[in-house]
């Protein structure tokens, strides 16, 4: 079982705790390791939001589908160890299928 994480926030600066079940979650999820204390993501989202009246402006990157080869969009800029990417089809298809275990 992995151990608790000090992180320093690229925002504020700050350390805060990544529990061990965070960890496993975000591993399950295909995540990728935080950036930012929960404070600042928080706040991060408030700005988004406010930014265009209460609707979350997200910028959206071109990839490739992992599973079928096909060309779509993420948001996230695409970079290697990060996940795998799915299109929304693939997606669909994959979280409908339940994990071997």
């Amino acid at each position: 079982m992995p151990e608790d994480l000090n992180i320093e926030c690229v925002s504020c600066g700050k350390e805060f705790v990544w529990t061990a079940g965070e960890q496993e979650y975000y591993a399950e999820k295909e995540f990728s390791q935080p950036k930012r204390c929960r404070d600042c993501r928080e706040e991060r989202k408030r700005n988004q939001e406010n930014s265009k009246g209460g609707e979350v402006v997200q910028t959206r990157h071109t990839a490739i589908c992992d599973e079928c080869g096909e060309e779509t969009t993420v948001p996230f800029k695409p970079e290697k160890g990060r996940g795998k990417i799915y299109c929304k089809k693939c997606f669909r298809d994959k979280k409908e299928k339940p994990r071997g275990r």
